[in-house]
């Protein structure tokens, strides 16, 4: 169930806020800043603000790359050396020797919650540990959800330009507009996997965790100007 934005719970059990994660997004890795760019980030800043808003003790970073059972946390550290760009982004607290190697999705997310400021706990994991996990947190809890859509969208996309791909990241859009989590659980994970749409077994698994419960949601931003899908949006869960 979904109701409109102006009703969110006073305390709610838990917020989520959906973001992309293109390397881009990091003024670093972009350089001079284009108007898609710019409004995308502050299209993430505005959901990331949103989830902070519950104060939640701690923050779950979900996203592609993290083995099953693997989970990250302070002193672990990203870099964008494969951007050609030597820089070190930690995850939460200081980089430690010998802490894990971040994988883009979490390095990104952990960029996001750098620059709202945030200062509680941080806990990356990948899709098949979220709803353990969760379930084992104090409430409210935040969870950040790093995700891209197809890759597919455009002739000049990443992987070419598929038919299918627009339809497809619509349908995301729309379950993320409505907090329809039944429908975010129910996306086709093959289908996903052939259009290059790599936030799927993240949104399939904040579905899977969420649904059948009392959902607030706001879309903030769905476009494809790079012919990969990136959308955002934000979720109040009662």
């Amino acid at each position: 169930m979904t109701s409109p934005p102006g009703n969110r719970p006073a305390r709610p059990s838990a917020v989520v806020a959906f973001c992309p994660c293109p390397p881009l997004l990091l003024p670093a890795v972009e350089g001079r800043a284009e108007p898609e760019t710019r409004a995308l980030r502050a299209a993430c800043a505005e959901a990331v603000t949103g989830l902070l808003e519950v104060a939640p003790e701690v923050v779950v970073v979900v996203g592609d790359g993290a083995a099953p059972g693997e989970r990250f946390g302070n002193g672990d550290r990203g870099d964008l050396r494969g951007f050609g760009i030597d820089l070190e982004i930690p995850f939460d607290g200081l980089v430690r020797p010998g802490g894990s190697r971040l994988p883009a999705a979490h390095t990104v997310g952990g960029w996001l919650l750098d620059q709202a400021s945030f200062a509680g706990t941080r806990v990356g994991v990948g899709p098949e540990d979220l709803a353990q996990l969760i379930h084992d947190l104090p409430s409210p809890v935040g969870v950040l959800a790093m995700g891209d859509g197809s890759a597919r969208r455009t002739l000049k996309a990443p992987g070419y330009l598929d038919d299918a791909a627009a339809p497809f990241d619509a349908g995301v859009a729309a379950a993320l507009a409505a907090g329809d989590a039944a429908a975010l659980a129910a996306l086709d994970a093959l289908e996903g996997e052939r259009l290059l749409a790599a936030g799927v077994p993240t949104w399939r698994a904040v579905g899977a965790a969420f649904a059948g419960r009392h959902v607030t949601a706001r879309l903030h931003h769905d476009a494809a100007p790079y012919g990969v899908g990136y959308l955002v949006a934000d979720w109040v869960v009662a």
